[in-house]
């Protein structure tokens, strides 16, 4: 952590000069500007003085959020393949989160395994071929373009009956895959 030039930031944010916020704190400009530069570095009795003058404090200083990660490459997605079917999941570790996106590929005629019933919602998009939802035993088809959603209450699972393969979007709420 680069002390000096934080401190210069949080000091310019409050529109002070090195000479006021030196007043306030019983310190020298001198000293300020050596903080600032790096050349010197404060007691921790002294940085909490400064702070105080800055309206902040010791614990808000030092605590640096991680940075949140936003975009993902296909080389970080984590896929699993079986019986005609590969899952990838597009986001690692999604099962923190509050949805959990997954690409599913289908080759004709196989099918995703039975998911029993759960609190959450499903929705999905179809990117290729043609798919039949079966939510309770009850069937639906969506094609290329079309989107499904739906409470995942009861149980469910997606069967491709086509002679080609198909490809869609499928994203649970709360993490389910």
């Amino acid at each position: 952590m680069e002390l000096g030039a934080k401190l210069r930031d949080m000091r310019q944010q409050k529109d002070l000069t090195q000479e006021e916020l030196a007043d306030r704190c019983e310190l020298t400009k001198g000293y300020i500007s050596q903080l600032e530069n790096d050349l010197t570095s404060p007691s921790i009795a002294t940085l909490g003085d400064i702070l105080n003058a800055l309206g902040s404090n010791l614990s808000d200083f030092f605590h640096e959020e991680a940075e949140e990660k936003i975009v993902f490459s296909e080389e970080e997605y984590i896929d699993k393949q079986s019986e005609g079917m590969l899952f990838s999941w597009l986001i690692p570790n999604a099962q923190k989160n509050m949805m959990e996106p997954v690409r599913v590929t289908l080759e004709a005629g196989a099918s995703t395994q039975p998911d029993f019933p759960h609190e959450g919602e499903e929705f999905g998009y179809v990117i290729e071929g043609r798919i039949t939802i079966v939510r309770n035993g009850k069937t639906v088809t969506a094609r290329k373009g079309d989107s499904f959603y739906f409470s995942a209450g009861k149980e469910h699972y997606i069967v491709n009956r086509g002679k080609s393969r198909a490809r869609f979007l499928w994203v649970s709420t709360p993490p389910n895959f």
